[in-house]
């Protein structure tokens, strides 16, 4: 099984900020569209958030790229490409594993930005859109997900499954130590060095159970095998979203 760390959202390259924690909520405010999509700010009632963290660089007509996409029958669509998508098939990422997506966030007045989980995904279906009938695409597309709209790249794919959003920006969903730079994580005591991709360099690996993470790159894939400790460190965090996301209703 893999557990897999998937950066979404805003960050100070990618749309000009952070995105907002709103009355205790994380809002995830899904990048600038760079082409194929049907979806604005104002569609999903980001378009005045969106304007405060971009510093009006963007605004409620702004189309935007709405991916991951959380459903109301509380499943997600991921699409993936290119060298992302790559690091993903090579890593054996399929049925059964997990995505934690996270992203750059602050209290939306106030705060220091920070990393934390805002969502999740475990995969049921992997929709290889170069080879899949144009039933699915079609199904998929309806839905405005952008990367049934058109291709991205030659191995475009969407993943498919249960997934939700959390309620509440608890600290358990958060990444960043207190106080520390975005980029300095708390280290889950069962993840051990040499055990996430693209963070191989020894000196990534510091005392007191932190872990500095890369600067850039999407995906980041932990292989736990059979080992329990991380599945109950999974189950935790799981639970968590689905209780925050519970409250919020």
């Amino acid at each position: 099984m893999r557990i897999i760390f998937s950066r979404k959202g805003f960050d100070s390259a990618a749309g000009g900020g952070a995105s907002p924690i709103i009355d205790g909520c994380p809002v995830s405010l899904p990048i600038p569209s760079a082409g194929w999509s049907q979806t604005t700010y104002a569609d999903l009632g980001l378009g005045g958030a969106v304007h405060r963290a971009s510093r009006g660089k963007l605004g409620t007509d702004d189309h935007c790229h709405h991916d991951p996409m959380f459903l109301d029958d509380d499943t997600c669509l991921f699409g993936q490409c290119s060298a992302a998508q790559t690091h993903l098939a090579n890593r054996g990422v399929g049925e059964g594993d997990v995505f934690l997506f996270f992203g750059l966030f602050r209290e939306e007045d106030s705060g220091e930005p920070h990393h934390r989980i805002f969502g999740y995904l475990r995969i049921e279906e992997i929709v290889d859109l170069s080879h899949c009938s144009d039933h699915r695409r079609q199904e998929l597309a309806m839905l405005g997900h952008p990367h049934a709209l058109g291709m991205h790249a030659k191995n475009d794919v969407i993943y498919c499954g249960k997934g939700a959003t959390a309620g509440q920006a608890c600290d358990v969903l958060r990444l960043t130590v207190p106080g520390g730079p975005p980029s300095l994580w708390r280290r889950p005591a069962w993840l051990k060095p040499g055990g996430l991709s693209y963070h191989d360099r020894a000196d990534r690996w510091l005392s007191g159970k932190r872990i500095r993470s890369v600067a850039r790159g999407q995906e980041f894939v932990a292989d736990i095998g059979r080992r329990q400790a991380p599945r109950t460190w999974l189950d935790t965090i799981l639970s968590e979203i689905r209780s925050d996301t519970v409250k919020s209703r």
